[in-house]
């Protein structure tokens, strides 16, 4: 009697996923082929085959971390609790107000800094923020009294800086020093506070009292751009041209920096000559102001030589590839 072979069973390629070879080969037995009509208990199996397919192939989307139609999309990290907002914790709620600042959002977070002081009170640090966001949006004189305020507390450090920098953007430089000195004074490594106290110098014409906080504040935030800038901008108010430019193009600073350093060198040494010092110090100013050494390629502008130049420390220099000496501005 001839006996018909039986049917080979069809086969179908499983879908490719990144799950693991072993959450794989678990998963295969799941993925039962339909039966050939006529063969088995029709409908029913077919049906039940169907379901079994239908469920393998959801538990595998699962998985592989397939959610709302996005394949691999996993939820971005929170800092707060599930099914809470950022505003319902007053730590995370000041940290967001910090963010907002550093992104240069200061009008924002003033109406946040509102919204804080309702929800949870008016802490010394929610008040130095306000402070900083007024004195950001050219609301200095509302700002000194609120960092008069904070001078006695764990936020004197940051409220002298905030003073020392109004009274810089006022052009007074002499008592933008004064307060500088005080934040350095409580806070002797913050790298910015010793940029600001070495930016404030320069501009009072301390140009030898400007190296110390400068080269400290390079040494502890080497990649600060803006530290970096002040160096170099010291070296060129200090007559080495060529030690400024070899500084910045270690630093690779962007050419629109450069040329912003080279700017506000040429501005000061404008400003210095329009208001020389005292009397009793004008010989030595005008010999600074006339005296001029050339630059290097690159560098169209000429600077004053001051007397009292002193070099920037080796450990500085090496850095930014130190390429003459120190004291190579005053032979």
């Amino acid at each position: 009697m001839h006996t018909t072979p039986p049917r080979p069973t069809p086969t179908y390629p499983l879908p490719t996923s990144p799950c693991t070879q072993g959450e794989e080969q678990n998963r295969t037995a799941a993925f039962l082929p339909p039966l050939p009509a006529g063969e088995g208990r029709g409908g029913v199996r077919r049906s039940a085959s169907c379901a079994a397919l239908l469920f393998a192939a959801t538990m595998l989307l699962a998985a592989c971390g397939v959610r709302s139609g996005y394949p691999n999309h996993a939820p971005t990290p929170s800092l707060v609790e599930p099914g809470t907002s950022s505003r319902d914790n007053p730590q995370v709620y000041l940290q967001l107000i910090r963010t907002m600042q550093q992104q240069g959002a200061y009008y924002a977070s003033l109406a946040h800094i509102d919204a804080y002081r309702l929800r949870y009170g008016n802490p010394p640090e929610l008040r130095r923020l306000q402070a900083d966001a007024l004195r950001e949006t050219g609301q200095g004189d509302a700002a000194v009294p609120i960092y008069r305020g904070l001078l006695h507390g764990d936020q004197s450090a940051a409220a002298w800086h905030g003073l020392g920098l109004i009274a810089a953007a006022d052009g007074q430089y002499d008592e933008a020093v004064q307060d500088l000195q005080k934040a350095v004074d409580i806070e002797p490594i913050n790298a910015a506070y010793l940029s600001d106290l070495g930016f404030a110098r320069m501009n009072a014409r301390q140009i030898a009292a400007a190296r110390e906080p400068l080269a400290k504040a390079v040494q502890l935030s080497p990649d600060d751009t803006k530290a970096i800038s002040n160096l170099a901008l010291w070296s060129l108010l200090a007559g080495n041209a060529q030690q400024a430019d070899a500084i910045m193009q270690q630093a690779k600073l962007p050419q629109t920096t450069r040329d912003a350093v080279l700017h506000l060198a040429v501005q000061m040494r404008k400003t210095a000559t329009a208001a020389p010092k005292a009397t009793a110090t004008a010989p030595a100013t005008t010999a600074a102001v006339n005296t001029t050494k050339p630059v290097s390629p690159g560098m169209p502008h000429q600077v004053p030589v001051p007397p009292e130049f002193s070099g920037i420390p080796g450990g500085v220099l090496d850095r930014f590839g130190n390429t003459s000496s120190t004291h190579e501005a005053n032979p």
